[in-house]
């Protein structure tokens, strides 16, 4: 799955087995790996040790006495538990591994397992753990328990994005949903899943941009045996898990010609065959993809195909970018200094000043760089309050004030005077306005007139 020659980091890792050999095996040669490793004997003191350890791998055994391992695993999740969770199974059943797949599971191995096996799915479901995370800040918005996710918002564009997904989300029909980057996109995406009647069957999402072609067929096709070089054991794809419920492509313009075709095909017929097989494989899988692309544009030029252009686009949702709903900032801001504040921190607070110029700046990065900027600023803003010298200098100069000053080797106070000339001018001398857009108190504002005798 993409750079899996290089050296994993440490992982912590639970291995939950009720042969003492096979636990005294691990901790020893996943030691020498230099990974930090966990042994508990059953499903019970699992769950007592996830409750109190935070653990990026789990080795399940799936045949235990007392709490089995299908079981162990449906509390893990129910309990919230993010862990990669990887089955290990002496009796192999292609069913209870698929079944274990839709609840969470990422991959599973035949005991007696090789230590090379072992070693190549820790290293896949690291490199897993580290796509999560370039995702880390829309993913924390979404409500971890039943229900709907949270999609913060009061604004007009807002209000219509949700009366959009209550409206389609009962359907079976395909949606593309487009915005820009750090959107929420994958947020919309769960929450027309949560409206609709395949709310309690599998939810995948799967970033088509993540993958090279022949790793993403098998991701989202699966393969049999010996389909290719390292298929040690038959595994199911997204399309097999997901059955009954719904997939999400997200960056499908990424998407190779000939993989679009593959995509089709299956889109077209309902079934896929896995790769190296001749078996065919019937699913029921809602489809919905998400771009930062401008798809129709795309099928102009020739980089996406038409056909599945029209099955993907039944439906169009446009998450609107931040700057064009700036009423939702003081809220989402508020909602990023609870949501990343840290155990045992002190409460933070954002000034009117420091507010006033998060919410003029036009965030390229939408709700992704708004969240990463509050949590940078949470762990580096030394006092109580947050205040304007602790913003990113991007943010606490308006790129606006640069732009529009006509000589770039002005002094700055002279670059100052003629910004504020400017903004007053395009509020018609309302100081109130100005100050707002300035990011300043009006009491700033007036001193700063009296300064740079600035009459009305």
């Amino acid at each position: 799955m993409g750079r899996t020659g290089e050296t994993v980091s440490q992982m912590r890792v639970l291995v939950v087995d009720d042969e003492e050999p096979f636990r005294v095996l691990m901790e020893s040669e996943l030691g020498r790996m230099g990974h930090a490793v966990q042994c508990v004997k059953s499903g019970e003191d699992a769950l007592q040790a996830l409750a109190t350890h935070d653990v990026e791998v789990v080795l399940l055994d799936l045949k235990m006495p007392g709490l089995g391992g299908m079981e162990t695993l449906k509390r893990m999740r129910e309990a919230g538990v993010a862990a990669e969770v990887i089955i290990l199974t002496g009796h192999p059943d292609i069913d209870d591994a698929i079944q274990a797949m839709k609840l969470g599971a990422y991959d599973y191995l035949t005991k007696p397992a090789r230590l090379a096996e072992v070693e190549e799915l820790l290293k896949r479901a690291a490199e897993k753990k580290r796509l999560q995370r370039e995702n880390v800040a829309l993913r924390r918005m979404v409500a971890q328990k039943e229900g709907h996710p949270l999609i913060l918002g009061r604004s007009s564009a807002i209000r219509a994005l949700l009366d959009t997904i209550k409206r389609i989300g009962p359907t079976d029909a395909n949606v593309l949903i487009q915005g820009e980057t750090g959107t929420g996109k994958g947020l919309v995406a769960r929450a027309i899943h949560q409206e609709s009647h395949r709310s309690t069957r599998p939810f995948l999402a799967l970033n088509c941009s993540a993958f090279q072609e022949q790793l993403l067929e098998s991701e989202l096709f699966g393969y049999e045996k010996g389909a290719f070089t390292g298929a040690v054991h038959a595994k199911p794809g997204l399309f097999e898990v997901a059955d009954g419920g719904t997939l999400v492509l997200d960056e499908v313009g990424e998407m190779s010609p000939a993989m679009q075709a593959k995509l089709l095909q299956v889109l077209d017929a309902g079934e896929l065959r896995r790769v190296g097989s001749t078996r065919t494989i019937r699913v029921d899988v809602r489809i919905l993809a998400a771009t930062n692309k401008d798809l129709a544009q795309e099928v102009r030029v020739g980089r996406f195909r038409q056909d599945l252009h029209f099955r993907l686009n039944v439906i169009n949702v446009s998450v609107p970018p931040l700057r064009q709903r700036k009423e939702d900032i003081p809220l989402l801001i508020e909602h990023f200094l609870h949501q990343f504040r840290l155990p045992g921190q002190q409460a933070k607070a954002v000034s009117e000043e420091a507010s006033a110029l998060l919410v003029d700046y036009p965030w390229p990065g939408n709700v992704r760089e708004l969240a990463n900027t509050i949590e940078r600023l949470l762990i580096l803003s030394p006092g109580p309050v947050i205040g304007p010298d602790d913003l990113p200098h991007n943010i606490r100069v308006p790129q606006q004030a640069l732009a529009e000053v006509d000589a770039p080797d002005l002094p700055l106070v002279e670059m100052e005077r003629r910004h504020i000339l400017k903004v007053l001018e395009r509020t018609q001398g309302k100081k109130a306005e100005a100050a707002r857009l300035l990011g300043i108190h009006l009491k700033t504002l007036n001193r700063k007139l009296r300064q740079y005798r600035i009459s009305r």
